[in-house]
């Protein structure tokens, strides 16, 4: 059992919990992701890292309620357990390996976060903190009133910039508004990484094309099974077919086809849709997540 050490409501419909899972702790690395389940009924639910501590042991993760499995595991308090907490899953960030530190520091690095993308950012920025490099972010929100994370990030960030839909605090606008304002102003960047809503990352990777940015996105809201298995999470990156959750879920952002993915995410959702992607798809299909029969 992985007890929940610490939670925290961020927003009515979205909860920190910080859990205690010393080999997690101790492996992880930020870009990586977690599966988790309330209890043995419960779902398997594929999760961001999105802080650790390796001398206490745990690992922070940030839950948004979409459905009965998410719903349950927010209802769980503080000094309550989880039953599984498995990981670290999926390949760490390039940015934060020990052996691309010397090519990184030469970077000038910006993070672009999306809504609940915010809290994914925040380890990396981190990381490169405690390295010495400092980054700029940009996080989004829709208004003033679902913005979180921001005091945490103004202590990791060089420059920290807030937009809201509405203009109720920050810049008016979104981060893709943000980014071009800054290039307008004569602010370049050698890289950009962004996490958020799939049709944020593709508009955001449109424009870095087109300002000779290469630029990092992460497809972790396509996954489901979390482990390769049911492949919920099959994508198109420079025509060749990946899974976010083994090969990812970090890609170039500039050869994901968003296109095809958001068109699957959409059809993957009826019965009759996951028929059709089982059929067309063939071999590469995998089928495991039981709703298509090719795991038969």
């Amino acid at each position: 059992m992985y007890q929940i050490v610490r939670k925290e409501m961020l927003q009515s419909n979205i909860v920190l919990m910080e859990v205690e899972a010393p080999r997690v702790a101790q492996h992880c690395l930020p870009g990586q992701f977690i599966i988790a389940k309330t209890d043995e009924y419960g779902e398997r639910i594929p999760l961001t890292i999105c802080d650790y501590n390796r001398e206490k042991g745990t690992v922070t993760i940030v839950v948004q309620t979409i459905g009965a499995g998410t719903e349950r595991m927010m209802s769980l308090n503080q000094g309550e357990a989880l039953e599984d907490f498995v990981g670290p899953l999926g390949c760490p960030s390039e940015l934060c390996l020990e052996e691309n530190l010397e090519e990184t520091k030469k970077k000038k690095i910006v993070f672009i976060g999306g809504g609940l993308g915010t809290a994914p950012v925040y380890p990396q920025v981190k990381w490169l903190h405690e390295h010495g490099i400092e980054a700029d972010v940009i996080i989004g929100y829709r208004n003033k009133d679902l913005i979180f994370y921001e005091e945490e990030m103004k202590s990791v960030a060089k420059n920290l910039y807030v937009t809201t839909d509405d203009g109720s605090y920050g810049f008016h606008g979104n981060g893709c508004m943000q980014l071009q304002a800054l290039y307008d102003e004569g602010v370049r960047y050698d890289q950009c990484v962004t996490i958020g809503p799939m049709i944020m990352m593709k508009f955001v990777s449109e424009l870095t094309k087109k300002l000779e940015i290469p630029t990092i996105v992460s497809m972790n809201p396509i996954m489901v099974d979390g482990t390769g298995m049911c492949g919920a999470c099959r994508l198109l990156v420079d025509g060749q077919v990946k899974f976010a959750c083994v090969d990812g879920p970090e890609f170039d952002g500039h050869k994901v086809d968003f296109a095809q993915a958001m068109a699957r995410m959409a059809q993957y959702k009826t019965e009759e849709g996951r028929a059709k992607l089982a059929y067309e798809e063939g071999e590469t299909h995998h089928g495991g997540c039981g709703h298509c029969g090719g795991d038969k």
